[in-house]
Formats: structure tokens, C-alpha cells, sequence
């Protein structure tokens, strides 16, 4: 599996929600927001549900995004793996997993923002998770 993807809510029985990501910004780059805002149709879900999609890995993420009086909706978001609720989670899937999602992100958004730039980045700061290239 390459792609990130969305989902449906999953079942989640025999399962935890554990911290991969918060970003409580979301609000700086309108470009993001209106991506998520589109991706996840939050003009009309809004706070009601979290959206989920599934990581290369197989592991499904919850985003969770926040509102905060006067500012544009949504002003944040958390990313959780759903995970087996005894089981911990593979850092290095974990990382893998959100330069992935990161990547599906920033493609979305679209310019002045592109993957390659990002990637870049990735591999000037010597991010693990980022392509080689």
C-alpha cells in the first residue's frame, strides 16, 4: 500500500486512539484549512466527527479538529493512530506513516506548496521518513 486514503469511521472496539500529531495553527495558511475543510466536508460535519485515513502501513488516523471562538474553523487539528488498544505503536511506522500523510497533505493543498519542496526539506534535515532522492 503507497497512497494515504480516506475511510469511513472505523469500528472502534479493542481499540486506542494514540497521539501522532497536533497542530494548533491550522488557521495561519487558509490554503490548509480549506483543504481540510473540503477533504473532510467540514462546513457541514463541523465538530460532530473526526475524518480517517488510512497510511500506507495499513494503520488508520483519526483527525481530530478543534475550533476556537473568532477564529476560522478549524483553528487546529490532532492526529491519532487507531490502534489495538493493548498494542503499542512502531515509531518508525509512526514516522513513516505522517511523512506519508504530510506528503498527501501538501499535494492536496497545492501551490505555492508541492511535494518536492517538501521532500527537500525532508532530506536537508536529514528526516528519516523522507524519500531518498
Amino acid at each position: 500500500m503507497t497512497e494515504v486514503s480516506l475511510v469511513k469511521m472505523p469500528s472502534l472496539e479493542g481499540k486506542r486512539l494514540s497521539f501522532a500529531l497536533a497542530e494548533d495553527r491550522v488557521a495561519h495558511y487558509p490554503e490548509f484549512r480549506d483543504f481540510f475543510v473540503r477533504t473532510f466536508d467540514l462546513d457541514r460535519k463541523g465538530l460532530a466527527e473526526p475524518g480517517f485515513v488510512r497510511a500506507p502501513s495499513g494503520i488508520i488516523y483519526a483527525f481530530i479538529f478543534i475550533g476556537r471562538s473568532g477564529i476560522p474553523f478549524p483553528s487546529g487539528l490532532e492526529i491519532y493512530a487507531v490502534v489495538d488498544a493493548l498494542e503499542p505503536i512502531d515509531v518508525d511506522v509512526l514516522d513513516r506513516d505522517l511523512w506519508s500523510i504530510l506528503r498527501w497533505m501538501i499535494g492536496g493543498v497545492g501551490a505555492p506548496w508541492t511535494v518536492e519542496d517538501f521532500d527537500r526539506t525532508g532530506r536537508l534535515y536529514r528526516v528519516p521518513a523522507a524519500p531518498s532522492g
